[in-house]
């Protein structure tokens, strides 16, 4: 019983770190276009996301109850040590995205690495293929669309309602709504993302025997997860960041507040649902939507195939790594331990490689998109800057020298 307590601890707080890169990961979900077009300091605005991400955390449980009993069955056979293979399976591709800067689905990722790990440890008669295709692949599927169209009619509606008004004054007005809409976006964001941390401690908790199936989390588990994903927004995920505000289109104060009010409307109609869809896809899609709303916007197409491709990787790409960790941790303690040494052996990796092309708050707006291709643009960045475009180093354009001043002598 001892070690079957320790093994649960283990897992909560493997679990919480998920949730902290979760945080960091998802952070441009909601801030991304904010920061971009100036309408709030990079600091200012992921400090204002964590608060709402915590807050958030407390609207609702349904998409915990999703984890806990509708995608996994918790009577299945499910121990402590699959549910934390499946969450390692998760922080690694969590973690090799955001080295690339790409959007991917951090939810994906977690959905991705409980299935594989399931599959593996009890089979397919413990995973719920019906609740996975209502509650995540069509969601899936579904959400981008719905928010890009969204996004994409707000966006049109705005600048044609806008049209005769004063273009600084407008500018001002819409700088302000896409505070208020940012904030939202945060709100749902921890309402939907912060609950399927929980759903996952939940179940980890019944399988221990520690509460009975069908319970909803906790208290305690509502604060750890809400406070590990504050925590890890804070921090600010600004690779990602960059690719968002930056690379699918030239983002304007009145696309940024058309963007996040129709991803905030549709992350909070799924949370109240249940469906555990993604608010990576939800925001990218509605960006892409403004970028279409907005005659004459560049669209980088090229950029928006590299982030679905990543799309469609993510769920089986965790669960492979997921199912290979339950392979070994399947042998026992010592292979328990094993996968949590070559975990963290993977975040330290992550983090040397992050700091050799650091992207902070004081250059997450540094890479200017140039040129009018829709296929992808190139990055102007400072000297050794990561291009998010292309997941490259950008080149260093000089700023052009200053022609010699031209005197009456020469002239003539």
């Amino acid at each position: 019983m001892e070690h079957l307590t320790l093994l649960i601890g283990v897992v909560i707080v493997t679990a919480l770190a998920f949730d902290f890169t979760n945080g960091f990961h998802d952070t441009a979900n909601a801030m991304a276009t904010t920061i971009s077009t100036g309408a709030m300091s990079p600091r200012l605005a992921v400090a204002m996301s964590a608060v709402l991400n915590l807050a958030g955390a407390f609207l609702s449980v349904q998409v915990a109850k999703t984890i806990s009993g509708g995608i996994i069955d918790e009577k299945s056979g499910i121990r402590p040590e699959v549910i934390f293979a499946g969450l390692v399976g998760a922080i690694v591709w969590n973690l090799v995205t955001w080295l690339a800067g790409l959007p991917s689905s951090s939810s994906h990722a977690l959905f991705g690495g409980l299935i594989g790990a399931t599959l593996v440890a009890v089979g397919a008669h413990g995973v719920h293929g019906e609740a996975v295709v209502m509650k995540v692949l069509i969601p899936a599927v579904a959400s981008p669309l719905v928010a890009g169209a969204a996004a994409a009619l707000a966006t049109r509606l705005t600048y044609r309602i806008g049209r005769n008004a004063d273009p600084e004054s407008t500018r001002k007005g819409y700088r302000a709504g896409q505070i208020a809409s940012a904030g939202l976006v945060s709100l749902a964001h921890g309402t939907n993302d912060a609950q399927k941390t929980m759903g996952v401690i939940t179940l980890a908790l019944i399988t221990g025997g520690l509460i009975a199936p069908g319970s909803n989390p906790p208290v305690w588990v509502i604060l750890s997860a809400g406070t590990a994903m504050a925590l890890g927004t804070y921090i600010g995920g600004w690779r990602i960041i960059r690719t968002l505000g930056k690379g699918l289109t030239d983002v304007q104060p009145q696309q940024g507040f058309a963007a996040q009010s129709g991803a905030a409307t549709v992350i909070l109609a799924s949370s109240h649902l249940g469906f555990a869809l993604s608010t990576t896809h939800v925001v990218s899609g509605a960006v892409l939507g403004s970028g279409v709303g907005r005659k004459g916007a560049v669209v980088r197409w090229g950029t928006a195939g590299r982030m679905g491709l990543s799309w469609l990787i993510t769920l089986p790409a965790a669960g492979l790594v997921a199912a290979g960790a339950t392979a070994v941790a399947d042998q026992g303690t010592w292979g328990v331990g094993l996968v949590g040494v070559l975990g963290l052996l993977v975040c330290a990796g992550a983090y040397v490689l992050a700091q050799r092309n650091r992207v902070d708050h004081t250059n997450v707006n540094d890479v200017a998109p140039v040129g009018g291709s829709a296929s992808g643009a190139a990055a102007v960045a400072g000297p050794g800057a990561f291009d998010a475009f292309s997941g490259e180093l950008s080149a260093t354009i000089p700023p052009p020298a200053q022609a010699a001043p031209v005197t009456r002598k020469a002239a003539l």
